[in-house]
């Protein structure tokens, strides 16, 4: 099993509203130079935090399935679905985009939190009926474990199901503490790190990651990765598990078949 760490620095910076909502992207749109450019199904992953109250105008997307986990705060979302939702702190929107949807956001200041993109076939999911849905914290399960709180944000127990293959989890790993999961073969973990140092341990390797570092665990086989608070407080982690490997053809692939079939 591999772990890579990346900086801040090899991630990707952007913008709205005239500043007023900035983004750390692990994961960057493709061209805007952030050093990992996907992870199998995970397309795109940007931390937002509004420095001001800021809005985002309405804009269409196609295709994929995007989420919005609230960190902190309160957003207003819109869209043409005649959707109008409040989301508050631990909240998550789900716009599952089909064959193509506009929204627009409201971010009150001081919210932070997390818009990610999965990829499931296009060349299905561009034809599909649009859907949103959103969850409150509370109806997301909890799990407490050896001073480990896990919190199952996407997949598994967790009431949101993606098309596309995808976990997802929100974890606090108290000081001096470990979390450990089993990495299936074939699967890798992208990992954020939110709030306090931690060390990241697989059978043959060990690495550090400081808040706001992008971490990913690739593995060849079935394998340990465990997590440990370190530094004498405890450490927040957003974990998402993918296929290593995009099992289906990718955004361009499809783009260039429709391409083609409409010039015939």
């Amino acid at each position: 099993m591999s772990i890579r760490i990346y900086s801040i620095d090899q991630q990707v910076a952007g913008q709205f509203d005239e500043g007023r909502l900035v983004e750390q992207k692990p994961i960057g749109f493709p061209g805007e130079g952030s050093a990992v450019e996907r992870v199998g199904t995970l397309f795109y992953w940007a931390w937002f935090q509004a420095k001001e109250d800021a809005y985002l105008p309405p804009h269409p997307h196609r295709g994929f399935e995007i989420i919005s986990y609230l960190l902190e705060g309160h957003i207003l979302h819109q869209d043409t679905l005649g959707t109008e939702r409040s989301l508050k702190t631990g909240s998550l929107q789900v716009m599952q985009t089909g064959s193509g949807v506009q929204h627009s956001e409201k971010y009150e200041k001081g919210t932070s939190g997390f818009q990610i993109w999965f990829e499931p076939f296009l060349g299905e999911a561009n034809y599909a009926t649009p859907t949103y849905s959103d969850h409150q914290e509370q109806d997301f399960p909890v799990e407490t474990k050896d001073g480990c709180t896990i919190k199952s944000i996407v997949g598994g127990s967790s009431p949101v199901q993606l098309v596309a293959d995808a976990k997802m989890w929100d974890v606090t790993v108290s000081a001096g503490q470990a979390f450990e999961m089993t990495i299936p073969d074939g699967y890798s973990i992208a990992g954020l790190v939110i709030e306090g140092q931690s060390t990241w341990c697989s059978f043959n390797e060990t690495r550090s990651a400081e808040p706001r570092e992008f971490v990913v665990c690739e593995g060849d086989a079935p394998g340990l990765l465990r997590m440990e608070a370190d530094g004498g407080e405890d450490s927040r982690l957003i974990l998402i598990q993918v296929p290593s490997v995009l099992p289906y053809p990718s955004y361009k692939e499809v783009k260039i078949r429709l391409k083609v079939n409409k010039e015939k």
